[in-house]
């Protein structure tokens, strides 16, 4: 059976989304809305869920997922970076933006790009995601839901059940949510290069 969540996109039902945390932190995968869409999201040391997800979205090895971070209390763990570059991490969070950074060891390797040991972080500013963060206790391992042959993710609660509905443990239902995707940002470099436009404004 598949689990649906309905909670309010401003003030979310905490019991409900503990629910939904306790799915995931027991190797469910689920549908979860964002301020850009909704994605798939499971624990980051669960490879069966990754696996899932990757069937799902028919994704490539080499497909970059994203951590996505209540705050950057975890920045360190999984990222390298210096002063320089946190300041800069720190103006763009929370928001709308993806960032690439240099991934440690803690990142597992089967997530890094094939030749780019790097890894996507995402501190998200809306309140469903910091919600359902604070009950996994950790990062989300992430990626858009947007299905095979489609431009754009899913944007409703009722076309995630419609399209994928038996393939995935649960989803969260906030109402309708925008698809416009976040601002990719690159730091890798300690210099930030923009990979892709998106509702994100760098604010320098």
């Amino acid at each position: 059976m598949t689990h649906r969540w309905t909670v309010h996109p401003d003030n979310p039902q905490q019991r409900l989304l503990a629910q939904a945390g306790a799915s995931i932190r027991n190797g469910g995968v689920v549908a979860y809305p964002t301020d850009s869409g909704y994605a798939l999201g499971c624990c980051l040391d669960n490879k069966e869920a990754l696996d899932r997800i990757r069937a799902i979205r028919q994704l490539p090895e080499t497909h970059h997922f994203t951590l996505v971070c209540k705050d950057l209390s975890h920045l360190s763990q999984y990222a390298q970076i210096d002063n320089t570059v946190f300041r800069m991490v720190k103006a763009l969070t929370p928001g709308a933006f993806t960032i690439i950074l240099p991934a440690t060891k803690d990142v597992p390797k089967r997530l890094w790009h094939p030749k780019r040991s790097d890894i996507g972080l995402r501190v998200p500013d809306y309140k469903v995601v910091q919600a359902l963060l604070s009950e996994i206790n950790g990062p989300l391992l992430s990626v858009s839901l947007i299905l095979p042959g489609d431009e754009f993710p899913l944007t409703d609660a009722d076309s995630v059940l419609e399209a994928i509905g038996s393939r995935i443990d649960g989803v969260i239902d906030a109402g309708w949510v925008g698809h416009e995707p976040t601002t990719v940002v690159d730091l890798t470099s300690g210099s930030p290069e923009v990979v892709r436009q998106g509702s994100g404004k760098l604010p320098w």
